[in-house]
């Protein structure tokens, strides 16, 4: 009975992927491609560490980043150091069964194995840690946006089946969670977490001004994921 569900979640979840998968377009393949590179978002890291920066002292900038690199090394190793090798999942890019029923960007394939992925578990970690961390209303939707965006981008391009996706979101979720509920914790007792209830300021401390670079920084990145993929299609 067990084994008969699982068949089935399977056959579903390859029928998603083939629907989700891919385009006729050249032009949105280059979308994709460029979304999908972390350094693509590196402008916007930039203006998550310049708010970190503008708003703690030294020890509270350090204590952030600290517990920031506890996140990634949750999210990361667990997806990337245990589950792949354990499940031993095959991308679709390198399944024999979907061999000429994907479409691949460049031949673009990945590592042999795909489940969790690395990419939904970090950009889930991260923008939860950062939405519960600012806790601003214009910042979280970005934030958001951009796991989703960076996710999505790897069943478009064939390299991780929705499962993988939907697991390796729920794994970021909790490391968010996790991990700042530890940082609030011993942030307070550390006396490292500002409280304000200035309206210029978010409850968590942070100041509403010095989220200006980041509102700058989202639509810039948009038009260089366009513009970018304009010269992908031209050298395609």
């Amino acid at each position: 009975m067990l084994l008969t569900i699982i068949e089935q979640l399977i056959q579903w979840d390859k029928a998603l992927l083939v629907a989700l998968n891919g385009s006729s377009s050249t032009y949105l393949d280059g979308i994709m491609m460029t979304i999908t590179e972390t350094s693509t978002w590196i402008p916007m890291f930039a203006c998550v560490l310049y708010a970190i920066v503008r708003n703690n002292n030294w020890r509270g900038i350090l204590f952030t980043i600290v517990m920031v690199a506890l996140l990634v090394t949750l999210a990361d190793r667990f997806s990337s150091g245990f589950c792949k090798p354990y499940f031993h999942r095959l991308r679709p890019s390198h399944s024999p069964d979907l061999a000429g029923v994907i479409d691949l960007v460049n031949n673009y394939r990945c590592g042999l194995y795909g489940f969790i992925s690395s990419h939904a578990a970090n950009t889930f970690a991260g923008s939860t840690f950062f939405i519960l961390l600012f806790r601003n209303k214009m910042v979280s939707p970005l934030l958001l946006l951009w796991a989703c965006l960076s996710s999505y981008s790897r069943i478009y391009l064939g390299v991780h089946y929705p499962i993988d996706i939907l697991a390796g979101t729920l794994w970021g979720l909790f490391c968010g969670v996790s991990v700042y509920e530890l940082y609030y914790r011993a942030g307070t007792r550390l006396r490292l977490i500002a409280i304000a209830n200035s309206s210029a300021y978010t409850i968590t401390g942070y100041r509403r001004a010095d989220f200006i670079p980041l509102f700058a920084v989202f639509p810039l990145t948009f038009v260089y994921v366009l513009v970018r993929a304009a010269f992908f299609v031209s050298i395609s």
